[in-house]
């Protein structure tokens, strides 16, 4: 009787491991290739999922590798500080009046012997500061709007307000102090700061270089130049390659400098599941499998390497177009496509567990189970007898 019930209890223990254990840990290459669309929210429609399996005859299906505008595209038409005057800014604003001088004082005679020659001298008034309603005060001269103005046309402006005042005046207007425009850099330098830029026309690598440089190898740093609410991005060996992308920067420039800003996450029978970042000059799907070790050996269907991607990321609030990418690497063909795969940021693989495998699992855990299970029934024979 005792024998009857350990048998009848590993029939059943063997029969509950088979169902439990013929069960993935993941979804199958079959779950993968059949997969119809994502969930969507309440009040949304499902989003369609496309699935491409990539091969040398569906090339013209493969994404088109998406290129950003260069610094050069996007950033153009900054003009140095001290072009136009703004809120802040510090002037120092000098008047000549032409012998006798009447007005301010700066006239003087010269009283030797024999002669009668006056010649002119340049009064330097206190510095004036462009106050919030854009405007300077000039003596005899009045309120001057300044703010958005450049600094010829205060100049013209003062003499205009003098003429019939002072002696044929002139002025001349500078640029002491700039006190709003400036760009901020941040991230991996070697010192973060808040810079002044001047009328000589700061450009990219001159912040950068004021900031301490980099800390990041070169060739593994991105630049980021926030401007107006857009963020452009570029690799900082690009910029030192291509002159025309060191930039003029321009007021509220926002410059950060990243380390591998962008990443993908790899998940399934993989070297290691792991979130891998990568620069931003990019990578290849080959150059990915490579960074987290291949195929696990024993265990990965090769047959069953997956792409997860959305298609269209232009609301990051609400992705779109998704697209699983298939690889079948038992296919030679598809290594050279694999080396002309863009990778982007945001990207998944998944890679299946083979048929293999999966039986090999099943006989473990129904091999690891029967046999204290038959040890316990052969104790028990050996003790009825």
């Amino acid at each position: 009787m005792i024998r009857f019930r350990l048998g009848r209890a590993l029939v059943l223990a063997v029969s509950s491991l088979a169902i439990v254990s013929c069960q993935s840990f993941g979804p199958s290459r079959a779950n993968i290739e059949g997969a119809t669309s994502v969930p969507a929210q309440a009040g949304q429609v499902p989003a369609q999922i496309r699935v491409v399996r990539v091969s040398s005859e569906v090339t013209d299906q493969l994404p088109a590798v998406r290129r950003a505008p260069a610094f050069f595209e996007a950033l153009q038409g900054a003009t140095p500080v001290g072009t136009t005057v703004d809120v802040g800014d510090a002037l120092e604003i000098t008047i000549w009046e032409a012998p006798p001088a009447t007005l301010f004082g700066g006239g003087m005679a010269d009283t030797r012997i024999g002669t009668s020659i006056s010649t002119a001298r340049p009064t330097t008034l206190p510095e004036a500061l462009v106050g919030p309603d854009r405007t300077i005060s000039v003596p005899f001269a009045g309120t001057i709007t300044a703010g958005g103005k450049t600094l010829r046309d205060i100049e013209a402006e003062i003499v205009r307000r003098l003429r019939g005042k002072a002696n044929a005046p002139q002025a001349q207007v500078r640029l002491v102090r700039n006190a709003t425009a400036t760009v901020t850099v941040v991230g991996e330098v070697g010192q973060s700061a808040r810079l002044p830029l001047t009328p000589r026309g700061e450009r990219l690598l001159d912040v950068l270089a004021q900031a301490g440089g980099v800390k990041p190898p070169v060739n593994l740093t991105t630049i980021q130049v926030t401007r107006r609410g857009q963020n452009y991005r570029m690799p900082l060996s690009a910029v030192i390659e291509r002159s025309e992308n060191n930039v003029i920067l321009a007021k509220d420039d926002v410059i950060t400098a990243l380390y591998q800003p962008y990443s993908f996450t790899v998940l399934g029978a993989a070297g290691r599941n792991d979130e891998i970042r990568f620069e931003a000059f990019g990578i290849t799907l080959s150059q990915a499998l490579g960074r987290f070790g291949g195929l696990q050996d024993g265990r990965a269907n090769p047959r069953g390497v997956f792409l997860f991607r959305w298609q269209d990321r232009s609301d990051p609030a609400r992705l779109a177009d998704p697209v699983i990418y298939s690889f079948d690497l038992k296919d030679p063909a598809v290594y050279f496509i694999a080396q002309q795969f863009r990778m982007e940021d945001g990207d998944l693989i998944y890679i299946t567990n083979s048929p293999v495998a999966e039986l090999q699992r099943f006989v473990g855990i129904v091999s690891q189970t029967i046999l204290p299970a038959a040890t316990a029934i052969t104790v028990v024979d050996q003790a009825a007898n």
